[in-house]
């Protein structure tokens, strides 16, 4: 039985135990919606979530508030937009958001 194998080894990936990261990855988010898509309904659906950014977490609402694009036709023109206002980069954990 490989399945009952497969269930012993364990994980195939190991967890860090570094400090906790607030917030959701962006992808999490654009995942959980459908495209096409208006700035205003993500803003109704997910505007409460709160994203990963290299400045530590905000509200999607908030970083859309600063985005000029309406309408995005594609979860990767979502992803490129919010970007462009949020940055990229590494996200710190919750212990030096907090200490800043």
């Amino acid at each position: 039985m490989a399945d009952d194998e497969a269930e012993d080894e364990g994980p195939a990936v190991e967890l860090g135990t570094g400090e906790p990261v607030e917030g959701a990855p962006l992808a999490r988010i654009a995942s959980r919606l459908t495209w096409p898509q208006e700035r205003e309904r993500i803003r109704q659906k997910e505007g409460d979530a709160v994203i990963r950014t290299p400045d530590g977490p905000q509200t999607l609402s908030d970083v859309l508030d600063r985005v000029d694009v309406t309408y995005f036709d594609t979860r990767q023109t979502f992803v490129r937009e919010i970007e462009g206002v949020v940055g990229t980069g590494p996200v710190p954990t919750s212990e030096r958001s907090h200490s800043r």
